[in-house]
């Protein structure tokens, strides 16, 4: 039993997944609707206690433009998968899935879909037991794939042991993981979804140098780096959106476009009465095979 619950105590996710899951929700509970994206089930299964919204980093009016920035690339995501389901793609891979909520909230999509989420495996082990504590299950077409990045795990073989076939197209959704792997880690990366069957498609974020964030953004990234640094997982990689596009190119991928954080915000944010909108930052490279 003693090793049961230290076997548990060592199963948590990531502090930083833990801290995405509850912007989405602050985001249904703090501003008004509509809402960009409803999620308030990554907050079950984190489960931070009655005090979480008084968190430094749950403010909601310091940190609104992080939050807003969250949820809009979450939709955006969200969008591009619904749109591939119609064009008749059925795997949906999800690099670094954290406390994602995609297949509890959308089983209209996903249940026609094999969904792979991919991450570290003491966050898995405590995700399935999460779900399952909370009543959802992991059906069939959920695969929570553990793959120890630390000790150098091969996600490719265990993603195709999980029943990933690479012969059949894809969309492979990768956010909030490239700053913190090296520009070499994330080359292969590409290189390796290049290969993807015909028809496959890549959303990936990654951060964008300090001058190039609009000037009332600058100082919370750079008062965020140290934060980062401290938890074990310091920002390593910056792009332009131009190098971010090349390196996807070069690598293979037939088509590449950079969607910017400012286009997401019109996309989700223009017409609020709040003002609410995303912070700069983040952006997007969308890649097809």
């Amino acid at each position: 039993m003693a090793d049961e619950q230290n076997r548990e105590r060592n199963e948590v996710p990531d502090s930083t997944a833990v801290r995405v899951a509850l912007w989405r929700a602050l985001h249904v509970q703090a501003d008004p609707p509509p809402h960009v994206i409803e999620d308030e089930i990554g907050l079950l299964l984190a489960a931070p206690g009655e005090g979480w919204r008084r968190r430094p980093d749950m403010e909601p009016r310091t940190t609104s433009g992080f939050r807003a920035a969250i949820v809009a690339r979450a939709r955006f995501v969200e969008d591009l998968v619904a749109e591939q389901v119609g064009h008749g793609v059925a795997q949906y891979v999800l690099l670094g899935a954290g406390l994602d909520t995609f297949a509890q909230r959308r089983p209209e999509f996903a249940s026609h879909l094999r969904v792979f989420e991919i991450d570290q495996p003491d966050t898995q082990a405590w995700k399935r037991r999460r779900l399952i504590e909370l009543g959802y299950g992991v059906p069939d077409w959920l695969r929570l794939v553990p793959v120890d990045f630390e000790a150098g795990g091969d996600w490719w073989k265990q993603l195709t042991d999980a029943g990933f076939d690479p012969d059949r197209p894809a969309v492979v959704v990768c956010t909030g993981v490239t700053m913190y792997l090296t520009k070499d880690a994330t080359t292969a990366t590409l290189r390796r979804l290049a290969g993807l069957a015909s028809g496959s498609t890549l959303a990936m974020t990654f951060m964008l140098p300090a001058e190039l964030l609009d000037d009332a953004d600058r100082p919370a990234l750079e008062a965020t780096k140290p934060q980062a640094e401290a938890a074990g997982t310091p920002f390593i990689s910056f792009y332009t959106p131009q190098e971010m596009v090349a390196l996807a190119r070069d690598a293979g991928f037939k088509e590449a476009e950079h969607v910017s954080g400012s286009a997401l915000a019109e996309r989700y944010f223009a017409h609020r009465a709040d003002g609410l909108r995303p912070s700069t930052g983040e952006d997007l490279v969308l890649a097809t095979t």
